[in-house]
């Protein structure tokens, strides 16, 4: 990546979006050409097309989706599937017809088959079926890849894909009902302490297992691999280690300073049993994640307590 090339950060405001723009200004990029959701409908595709017609972006991070956890997914089933496949689909094309040097496509784990073998390998893909409740998200991000890998095929563009672990860090979405696990436990264990409650129920039997990998480690992957990979297929981009949603649960309330009981609602859906990425291939690129999961939760914490 050169430093005077023109950057669009497809999410620049969200978690990831975010990250991946820390990650460039403190490498010295400063051509970034940005525009909120306000300003800029990633779902029209004569908006999107006319944007980079305008702005003519070299490199592009594809970090804008629509996302939630495990209610939210099942709910806004329609939405998560539309949303998602126009607003790749948009910027993919756009990219290719404007002449962009490289695009990097950020996925989800949650494209492996709910019951494959663990832990996940990108030969995985596609071999078996989805977990139910996250599936309409999955798909779009699966077409995604595809995309990716038929532009490459058929015309020769540079356009990678990236499969992150769960996520945490600054910027994230502390939403009692549509977050993901780690923000909803943060948010939930903090409220116990401050109103004194004696006990906090979680979803689930709390023994599936998740892999969390915090987003300033993602974005500098992010800027890793867009430097030194060329291929097709996907990249996992994790730690390689996973913690039971129990232990995780355990390891908030420490940090929090929440000493009452943690319970289990066990008529709540667990979702996948296990989600451990196998990270062989990025490790063999020549990379590694660095941040201590509780260092980095009580990092966030700290974030979390001054905007809360």
């Amino acid at each position: 990546m050169e430093k005077n090339k023109k950057i669009y950060i497809a999410g620049h405001r969200g978690m990831v979006g975010s990250a991946i723009h820390r990650k460039l200004k403190a490498e010295g990029f400063t051509q970034f050409v940005q525009r909120t959701s306000a300003e800029l409908d990633l779902r029209d595709q004569a908006a999107v097309r006319a944007f980079f017609e305008t702005e003519k972006p070299d490199y592009v991070f594809l970090a804008a989706a629509k996302v939630g956890g495990i209610v939210a997914n099942n709910t806004y089933r329609a939405e998560f599937l539309y949303d998602n496949l126009m607003i790749q689909s948009n910027i993919i094309d756009s990219a290719y017809q404007n002449g962009v040097e490289k695009l990097m496509f950020l996925g989800s784990s949650c494209i492996y088959p709910k019951m494959a073998p663990q832990p996940l390998k990108e030969d995985y893909l596609l071999t078996g079926l989805l977990e139910p409740t996250n599936e309409p998200y999955a798909i779009a991000k699966i077409a995604g890849i595809k995309m990716c890998d038929a532009y490459r095929s058929q015309y020769g563009a540079n356009f990678i894909s990236v499969m992150p672990t769960n996520l945490y860090g600054p910027n994230d979405n502390y939403h009692p009902e549509n977050s993901h696990v780690l923000p909803a436990m943060i948010r939930r264990f903090h409220e116990a302490k401050l109103n004194g409650l004696d006990e906090v129920v979680i979803w689930g039997t709390g023994t599936p297992r998740r892999e969390f990998l915090h987003v300033d480690d993602l974005a500098d992957a992010c800027y890793y691999l867009m430097q030194h990979y060329n291929e097709p297929g996907l990249v996992n981009i994790g730690v390689g280690e996973d913690i039971s949603i129990q232990e995780l649960a355990t390891l908030v309330a420490k940090i929090v300073g929440y000493q009452g009981r943690i319970s289990n609602d066990t008529s709540k859906p667990d979702g996948t049993p296990r989600k451990l990425m196998d990270v062989q291939k990025l490790t063999n690129q020549g990379w590694k994640a660095r941040i201590n999961l509780e260092e980095g939760i009580a990092s966030v914490y700290g974030e979390f307590k001054e905007r809360h």
